[in-house]
C-alpha cells in the first residue's frame, strides 16, 4: 500500500481536533518528544530563548507551539497548505508569534547557516527523497546547531504496530489509508550515515514507544472504531515515552560540525 500524504489536506483543518485521527499524533506523542528534545538542549547547556528553530514538517504545529513557548523564534514549514493555515490560525488564537510557510523539505527556502536548531518528528519515514531532506536541513543549520528528531525503525515489531494494528487490522486501524510504508523505515544505522554524510555527528539514539500493554493499546483502539474513544484520549492512554527498546520508534539528536569530519557515537542496530 502506497503512502498517502495527501491525507494531510484532506483531514489537516482538525489537527487540534481529539476526534481528528492527526490529533493522535498529539496526546502524549507531543509531551514525550518535548520533553526528550528540551532535556537535550538543557544537556548541551543551550538557552532556547531567542533561538532560531525550523520544525520541517510541522503539521499542525503541536511541537512548534511548545517550542514557542520556551522563547525560540520558530519556523514551521509544510508542503499541506490546509495544515500551515490550520497550525497558523490556533498560534494567532493561542497568542503566539510563529511563521509558517509552505514549502517541502527537500527544498527549505531558508538561507544557508541560519537556524540554531531543526527539528523533524513523524516525517523522516513520509519522504521520497530522505538524504536531501536531511541535506537541506544541515545546509541551514549553523555550526554547532542541534538538530532533533524522531522515527520509526524497520523491524519485525514496527511492522506489527505500525502497519498491522494501526493501518491494516479492521478493528484498530487509525484511518482507512496509507499512511506508512514499513519499506519506508528506517534504520538506526542508516540514519546514522546520512547524518554523517551531511556533516551532522550523532549525539545518542533513544527508544520512544507506549509503555501501556499491547492488550490495553488494541483494546483502546476497538473503543475509537466504535465511536467510544476520541483519537486524542487513545494517543494520551498510549503512554508514550522514552523506553528501552528502540524496535518501534527512536528520538535522537546531532549536532552540525564546523568541518565536515569525525564521527559521532555509533547507534544500535
Amino acid at each position: 500500500m502506497p503512502i498517502d500524504n495527501a491525507i494531510y489536506d484532506r483531514l489537516g483543518s482538525g489537527w487540534w481536533d481529539e476526534s481528528n485521527p492527526l490529533n493522535a499524533l498529539n496526546g502524549s506523542f507531543t509531551p514525550a518528544r518535548f520533553a526528550y528534545f528540551r532535556d537535550v538542549l538543557d544537556r548541551l547547556g543551550l538557552d532556547p530563548a531567542g533561538l532560531r528553530a525550523v520544525d520541517v514538517g510541522c503539521g499542525g504545529g503541536f511541537l512548534a507551539e511548545e517550542f514557542a513557548h520556551i522563547g525560540c523564534r520558530v519556523l514551521g514549514v509544510d508542503p499541506s497548505e490546509v495544515s500551515i493555515r490550520t497550525a497558523r490560525q490556533h498560534a494567532t488564537a493561542s497568542g503566539l508569534k510563529i511563521g509558517y510557510v509552505v514549502n517541502a523539505g527537500e527544498r527549505l527556502a531558508l538561507k544557508d547557516e541560519s537556524v540554531d536548531i531543526a527539528y523533524c518528528c513523524d516525517v523522516l519515514e513520509h519522504v521520497a527523497e530522505l538524504d536531501q531532506v536531511v541535506a537541506e536541513t544541515a545546509r541551514v543549520l549553523k555550526p554547532g546547531g542541534v538538530y532533533l528528531f524522531d522515527t520509526i525503525n524497520r523491524t519485525r515489531a514496527s511492522k506489527l504496530f505500525f502497519i498491522k494494528l494501526l493501518q491494516e487490522w479492521r478493528l484498530t486501524r487509525v484511518v482507512d489509508t496509507g499512511v506508512h510504508s514499513w519499506a519506508m523505515f528506517i534504520k538506526p544505522l542508516e540514519l546514522e550515515a546520512i547524518l554523517r554524510r551531511h556533516g551532522l555527528r550523532l549525539g545518542e539514539i533513544v527508544g520512544l514507544g507506549p509503555r501501556a500493554g499491547l492488550a490495553s493499546l488494541g483494546w483502546n483502539f476497538v473503543r475509537v472504531r466504535l465511536g467510544q474513544l476520541s483519537f486524542g484520549e487513545a494517543s494520551r492512554r498510549m503512554d508514550i515515552g522514552q523506553v528501552r527498546r528502540i524496535d518501534l520508534s527512536y528520538l535522537g539528536y546531532a549536532t552540525k560540525l564546523s568541518r565536515r569530519s569525525g564521527s559521532g557515537a555509533s547507534p544500535p542496530g
